[in-house]
């Protein structure tokens, strides 16, 4: 038996009803929801708006500031000679030790010479018998009784003993050993009683006055290295001492395999605490401004080749774009960008913004004021 429409259950009319509620409090709860996220999400705008972001500041200065170049050089003698003996023969007296100051020319050892002493004896007496003989010659040959070609012979064998002669002397003289230049005597390699030959070794003479240094630059510093200017040397085997010295020289050529020039430093050290040998670090002041405006390094940022720093500006952050210059160890030389009288930030302001409230902390922030009126009264 079929069914008609007729006789299905009719749908009630309160269930249509409660569908209509129900979809109408859900509506409510979504658009109540949207409501409170808007309104936290304003909040915690207004809360970061307000945040205070801790800082450290450091004011700026004005001094003296200076472009050093760095290299590094062993310190050497400005003139140093290998005294040799020029004679041979036996020690006889050493009159300098090692560590003492010797002018040019003074003797420092000498040698035995009793084979050139009689040597030249024997010459001076064959020469006072040959100019005897020429002076006779010579009257002969004036009266027509002897040729004048035999007063020229023995004219010229007078010249050649009389060289003999003098050679002769020159060699007894060398059994004096004697320094080449002025120095000091930096090592002794005879003992009385030693028979040496000539060319041996004797002494070593160093002369201290002034000591150098030759420090190799790279090319790219040539125009800023030039010959007057101040270098300080720093020795780490005296425990960091430092000596003050000058550019005498400038190499003007380059090296093609290194890529650098040689720059002559003289040290002038009276009290000889450097010694030839020791290993130096040398700083080359190339450059010299007076009173120039600087910062901490610590305080720039850099993004994108562009230099900038945070200032504190009545509480907030400000960001500053700076021009810098010569730069020495933590300082940077300021060109551009700041007056002087600012304040900048050296910790904290990697996460600042312009605008962004800040609060200083550290050494550069304000005394409270009890702190400040005990400063007031202990300057009274």
């Amino acid at each position: 038996m079929s069914m008609t429409n007729q006789h299905l259950p009719s749908a009630h009319p309160w269930r249509n009803s409660v569908r209509w509620l129900a979809l109408v409090g859900l509506v409510g709860l979504l658009a109540a929801g949207c409501n409170n996220g808007k309104a936290r999400d304003k909040e915690g705008a207004e809360a970061e708006k307000n945040a205070t972001v801790p800082v450290e500041v450091q004011p700026l200065k004005r001094a003296e500031m200076v472009a050093v170049y760095s290299g590094t050089a062993p310190i050497e003698a400005h003139e140093e000679a290998t005294v040799v003996a020029k004679v041979g023969g036996e020690v006889r007296q050493i009159f300098v030790e090692e560590g003492d100051t010797v002018k040019s020319g003074q003797v420092l050892a000498r040698l035995d010479g009793d084979r050139l002493r009689l040597t030249l004896a024997q010459t001076d007496a064959n020469l006072r018998k040959l100019e005897r003989d020429y002076k006779r010659t010579l009257e002969l040959a004036e009266k027509g009784l002897v040729p004048k070609s035999t007063a020229e012979n023995t004219k010229y064998d007078l010249d050649a003993l009389r060289a003999g002669y003098d050679s002769a002397r020159l060699e007894l003289s060398y059994t004096e050993i004697r320094a080449p230049i002025n120095g000091v005597i930096s090592a002794r390699k005879i003992k009385v009683g030693n028979t040496i030959g000539p060319n041996d070794p004797t002494f070593t003479v160093t002369d201290l006055d002034p000591l150098l240094a030759f420090v190799h630059v790279p090319e790219k510093e040539f125009r800023k290295i030039a010959p007057g200017q101040n270098a300080e040397v720093v020795i780490d085997a005296l425990g960091g001492a430092r000596f003050t010295g000058t550019i005498s020289r400038i190499s003007p050529t380059v090296d093609p395999q290194t890529g650098t020039f040689r720059a002559r430093v003289e040290v002038p050290d009276a009290s000889r605490t450097l010694k030839p040998g020791m290993f130096a670090r040398v700083n080359i002041v190339y450059e010299r401004r007076q009173a120039a405006l600087q910062l901490p390094r610590t305080a720039i940022l850099d993004a994108d080749g562009q230099q900038s720093v945070f200032v504190v500006a009545s509480g907030k952050a400000e960001q500053r774009r700076i021009k810098t210059g010569l730069a020495n160890g933590g300082w940077i030389e300021v060109l551009d960008g700041l007056k002087g009288s600012e304040q900048v930030v050296t910790v904290g302001q990697a996460g600042l913004k312009t605008g962004t409230l800040v609060k200083i902390v550290g050494d550069g922030a304000p005394q409270p004021a009890a702190a400040v009126a005990a400063d007031l009264a202990e300057a009274k």
